[in-house]
């Protein structure tokens, strides 16, 4: 896994600004002229005082983006201030400097060496103020230096604060050799569409991990294009978005379809080949299999038995998820403990077995694989079947092992409509009598019928739930009339509700 690398990032960057290292005493430092800064880079006599950070001072120093004193000294254990810190990010990144003014600044002054590089991120919103003041001369934090950077890479603040804690910072301040390695490392975490593969590791039967040399760009991650980009040999498919994880630098959680034990698998990435790999027999193991609706049930897993959700690892979701979510190192293991990964469920099936009667394959209910803080994916049944109250059920697949795998179906009510709102003329706001929790919304559609006997058909919009709300949509460019009162109902019966009506304001 490609975290925190000791190969220094080769971006050579144009800086030949701001005061003459010749000068007598102390000079600034962040704004040396290249040539100055390299020929600077070979004679300090305190780079040895942090040996750690050396190898990153000498890279800035290399690329004209950092300097010594003047004297010999490069001081790797002093702080670094706001405005130096602003300095470094913004030259040693290549942002666009963007000059304008900030609004509501007081103490940013236009003839300040740092002011370019200070108003760039503010206007980025990389950089705030309290108040009015920025106080770029002030020793900055941890959590400055976390948020600066994070923004400034468009990448989560965990993964951020993951490499600072890997080198050295303090909470309180940052010293100028932290700020060296984090400011490399961060320039190996800039997107590229040139990035290629390093690195194939398998988990388990439906899940890869993906090194790259470089981050993908958002375009290379997206589905579309992702699918076109990763190409597998053997019947192989790749079923979801590549996921970054939290911490990493380059390496991507790739769900596949279940792989056979033993296999030989070929990766093409853009059309040229990326690597072999054998394809895994392990499958992950889940706790148990449990009924949550009359179509629908759960097969659950658990941290406390060492197997994570994908989401609770991933970049993406490390802000949603703030409250379980953590980073695995390279050998996937947390505060001691090893966890196997879990990928997206994406495409997913299981069996289902009534005792006596045949197998089903019941459908992964998208969106359902980790919420409300649980790991337990729904799955539903072919359209028009149910649960048998009473019958024992026994939920089987290729890609899981499942310890307590049956359950007896019991008599479980559908839900209940409350109320309906109309949003616009293409969506309405559904309400239910408790909230269902989980996306259990999710794959269900509603029928609404107008005073005139006209059916319109709308389908719950993914992740629109709030609590007991969900929104639902109109299908294929139908438009509720103005005014017209609608009876809505649950198609399937998902559903139950009397007397459940939606109009569209004339004003709407």
């Amino acid at each position: 896994m490609n975290f925190v690398s000791n190969k220094m990032a080769a971006i050579v960057l144009a800086a030949a600004i701001g005061a003459s290292a010749l000068a007598t005493g102390p000079v600034n430092v962040w704004a040396s002229g290249g040539a100055q800064a390299t020929a600077a880079g070979l004679g300090f006599q305190d780079i040895n005082e942090d040996g750690a950070s050396s190898a990153a001072i000498q890279e800035l120093v290399k690329q004209g983006v950092m300097n010594g004193y003047g004297n010999g000294l490069v001081k790797p254990n002093a702080a670094v201030t706001r405005a130096e810190l602003a300095k470094l990010v913004v030259t040693a990144l290549g942002l666009p400097v963007n000059a304008a003014q900030p609004a509501g600044v007081a103490d940013l002054a236009a003839d300040k060496w740092y002011y370019d590089y200070v108003a760039t991120l503010v206007n980025l919103g990389a950089m705030q103020h309290e108040g009015g003041l920025l106080k770029p001369n002030e020793p900055a934090t941890a959590a400055e230096l976390a948020g600066v950077i994070s923004k400034a890479l468009k990448r989560d603040a965990a993964s951020v604060q993951y490499w600072a804690k890997n080198v050295g910072v303090k909470a309180e301040s940052v010293t100028r050799g932290e700020l060296a390695q984090l400011v490399v490392t961060s320039q190996q975490a800039i997107a590229s569409v040139d990035a290629s593969v390093t690195k194939i590791n398998v988990l388990n039967t439906i899940t890869l991990e993906v090194t790259f040399s470089e981050p993908l760009t958002p375009e290379d991650a997206a589905l579309d294009q992702a699918l076109k980009n990763f190409s597998f040999s053997n019947g192989l498919t790749m079923l979801n978005v590549p996921q970054l994880k939290t911490g990493s630098i380059s390496t991507y959680i790739v769900p596949t379809s279940p792989q056979k034990a033993g296999a030989s698998y070929e990766l093409t990435y853009k059309g040229k080949s990326a690597g072999h790999f054998e394809g895994s027999g392990e499958k992950i193991e889940m706790s148990s299999a449990g009924q949550v609706s009359f179509d629908t049930f759960e097969v659950v897993s658990e941290l406390s038995k060492g197997v994570t959700d994908y989401g609770n690892v991933i970049s993406a979701y490390s802000v949603g998820r703030a409250a379980i979510a953590f980073v695995l190192d390279e050998n996937n293991q947390y505060n001691g403990n090893s966890y196997e990964i879990i990928s997206s469920m994406r495409a997913k099936q299981v069996t289902i077995t009534p005792e006596g009667g045949t197998p089903m394959q019941a459908t992964y209910v998208l969106f359902t694989q980790a919420t409300d803080g649980r790991q337990a994916p729904k799955f539903r049944l072919p359209a028009g079947s149910v649960l048998t109250p009473g019958v024992k059920y026994t939920v089987t697949s290729e890609w899981s092992n499942i310890a307590n795998g049956t359950f007896v179906a019991k008599e479980i009510a559908p839900l209940e409509l409350a109320s309906t709102k109309a949003l616009n003329d293409s969506s309405l706001e559904l309400t239910l009598k408790e909230d269902p929790k989980d996306e259990l919304f999710a794959v269900r559609s509603i029928e609404l019928t107008g005073t005139d006997g006209s059916k319109l058909t709308a389908t719950y919009k993914l992740t629109s739930r709030k609590g007991a709300t969900g929104i639902f949509e109109l299908a294929s460019g139908s438009k509720l009339a103005a005014g017209m009162a609608y009876k809505v109902s649950a198609v399937s019966g998902w559903a139950t509700g009397s007397n459940i009506t939606v109009t569209l304001s004339e004003l709407n």
